[in-house]
């Protein structure tokens, strides 16, 4: 029997991947899932927290056993009903919504190339210092409870920065913003371990499957960060928290099981990246703030030829303090009235404790409550400011009056946000506006008189 070479090629091609599917994809898959499973073990030895196996599950499988919870499926019937739409078509959103949300976490992604672009970055870009670390409390922490940092949102590199000083902690699972949602950056993100929300989703069948993925993490354990304001901060300063997120792992919490423990995080910057792009989105009263490809790309040739030609020297200090931790099932005992209100106001006042109070908040600050100073006379303010907040346990710099000073009218001046007239410093007209975005950050340190809050 003779057979044209064509219908022999297909022959060899079918056979091909037969073989393939059958003993060469299963042989690799096993390689490779093995080869990880050693990366975990060494990890999991110098972690202070292991990484969870909820984390390290499959993408695939968390979707399903997300989209087949209880909850998820009651939602789903009740969503065909009031939209009077057939239950399969309801379940089919609700699995794209699980799919949208669910991360697919790679341990060697996130420890190997994740640390090492976190550390780098922010190493480059900021000289870093841990401004308060209650290292007692947080080295007695029950070790089966469920840690959430919960932070101030001042920039992009919050998620960096972070990352990078908690990796000996272990992995963090963020809830990343519609922002990142584009490719191929969303891939990465996803393999980091971060979940991406809907800011502005007012649907029913969203929020449930999205509360429910919350609620299984923190169930199992898993190690989160979030911004409880619900997006960076236009204005500067520590906003009041949203109560979405937050209210999802209140409400799911039932005594007697594992406890959540939220640890505060204040972050300031001398400053931040995107300082422009907020500054104008507030004067025109929305959150548009993302700049065009153009702006982008002129800003970061702008940077890389600053750095080969060493002109670049940092954009200053890049503060993170770690505040009293809270224990929510010690918490909860002494509530009256609405549980996820009363957290969330706590942890946003014990977050604005421990923001660090850095040399150009500290500098705008003055120069905008006494314009014209001198060099001396700003010396001198600085120096009694430092002195008042050291007597009341603020997060302060470590450098002396002098080199904030010094360091920072350098900085500002060649930003054009001040200028020396006559020995007086005088703000322009840039900065009248850049210049209370940063001393906002702080405000809350100084609290104006007839205000009756005390700072702790």
């Amino acid at each position: 029997m003779t057979l044209p070479f064509w219908a022999f090629g297909l022959i060899l091609i079918f056979a091909g991947v037969t073989f393939a599917s059958h003993f060469l994809f299963p042989s690799v898959r096993w390689f490779f899932r093995k080869r990880a499973e050693r990366v975990i073990a060494r990890l999991n030895q110098r972690l202070a927290r292991p990484i969870e196996p909820f984390k390290l599950a499959r993408r695939h499988d968390m979707i399903q056993r997300l989209i087949y919870d209880p909850e998820v499926t009651a939602a789903i019937v009740e969503y065909a009903r009031e939209e009077n739409t057939p239950e399969n078509v309801a379940f089919e959103k609700a699995q794209r919504y699980a799919r949208e949300i669910v991360p697919g976490f790679s341990a060697t992604a996130y420890f190997s190339f994740g640390m090492r672009i976190a550390r780098w970055l922010s190493n480059s870009l900021y000289r870093v210092r841990i401004a308060t670390f209650p290292r007692q409390e947080l080295e007695t922490l029950d070790p089966n409870a469920t840690i959430i940092f919960v932070m101030n949102h001042r920039s992009n590199m919050d998620y960096v920065l972070v990352t990078y000083l908690v990796s000996r902690a272990g992995a963090l699972s963020y809830a990343v913003g519609e922002w990142a949602r584009v490719w191929p950056l969303s891939a990465l993100i996803r393999a980091l371990g971060a979940y991406f929300i809907r800011r502005r989703s007012r649907g029913n069948l969203y929020r449930r499957v999205l509360a429910r993925y919350v609620q299984m993490a923190t169930d199992n354990g898993v190690t989160q960060a979030m911004f409880p304001e619900g997006g960076l901060s236009l204005t500067g300063e520590v906003r009041p928290a949203k109560l979405g997120l937050l209210s999802y792992i209140v409400t799911n919490y039932k005594p007697g099981g594992r406890d959540v423990i939220f640890i505060p995080v204040g972050l300031n910057y001398d400053r931040t990246i995107e300082d422009q792009f907020l500054i104008r989105a507030h004067k025109r009263g929305n959150r548009r703030f993302r700049p065009p490809a153009s702006t982008v790309l002129r800003g970061v040739s702008s940077h890389l030829w600053a750095r080969l030609t060493r002109r670049f020297d940092t954009f200053g200090t890049a503060s993170v303090g770690f505040g009293q931790p809270l224990e929510l099932s010690l918490f909860l005992k002494e509530v009256t009235g609405d549980p996820t209100e009363a957290v969330a106001n706590e942890l946003m006042e014990r977050v604005r404790q421990v923001v660090p109070v850095l040399a150009t908040p500290l500098v705008a600050r003055l120069l905008l409550e006494t314009p014209g100073l001198d060099r001396e006379a700003l010396l001198g303010r600085a120096r009694d400011c430092l002195a008042a907040l050291a007597e009341q346990d603020m997060p302060l710099p470590r450098r002396s009056a002098e080199e904030l000073v010094e360091d920072t009218l350098r900085r500002l001046g060649s930003r054009g946000l001040l200028q020396e007239i006559g020995g007086r410093i005088e703000i322009t007209p840039a900065g009248e506006e850049v210049l209370p975005y940063y001393a906002a950050s702080i405000a809350h340190h100084f609290p104006t008189e007839g205000q009756q809050e005390s700072v702790t």
